[in-house]
This record gives structure tokens, sequence and C-alpha cells, in this order.
């Protein structure tokens, strides 16, 4: 774990989503939710503009599609 504050954040969290009403916490989840996937969007798009970085994510796609097995290098 991160810290003892991102701990106990978890821990209210989780108290919140078993203690009210899915429409009361909802909205800020797919708030962050959406907000992790502009992160990587925005990664993936600054890779994409460098050759290393084209490179580094093609390495990525091959690495995921062998489940985390090595792969050769370039």
């Amino acid at each position: 774990m991160r810290d003892k504050g991102h701990a106990e954040f978890i821990e209210r969290w989780a108290k919140l989503v078993k203690n009210r009403p899915q429409e009361e916490w909802r909205p800020q989840h797919n708030e962050f939710i959406d907000a992790q996937f502009e992160i990587s969007r925005r990664f993936r798009d600054n890779m994409e503009k460098t050759p290393e970085g084209r490179r580094a994510l093609k390495r990525l796609i091959e690495w995921r599609k062998n489940r985390g097995r090595k792969i050769p290098e370039d």
C-alpha cells in the first residue's frame, strides 16, 4: 500500500460504496474511471510521437499478446 492516508481513503471509499445507494457514489466513480482512460490515451498519444515511443508501444503490445513472457529485443 502507498501510505497510511491512501489506505484510509480506500477504507472510507469501500464503506461508502457498501452503505450508500449506487446513485450517490456512481457518478464520482465514473468520473474517476473516465479520467484513467484519458490519462492512458494521452500517454499513448505522446509515445506515438517518436520512433522510440512507437517501438516501445509495439513491444508492449507483443508482450501482452505473449502473456508477459519475455520477447526478443529489436
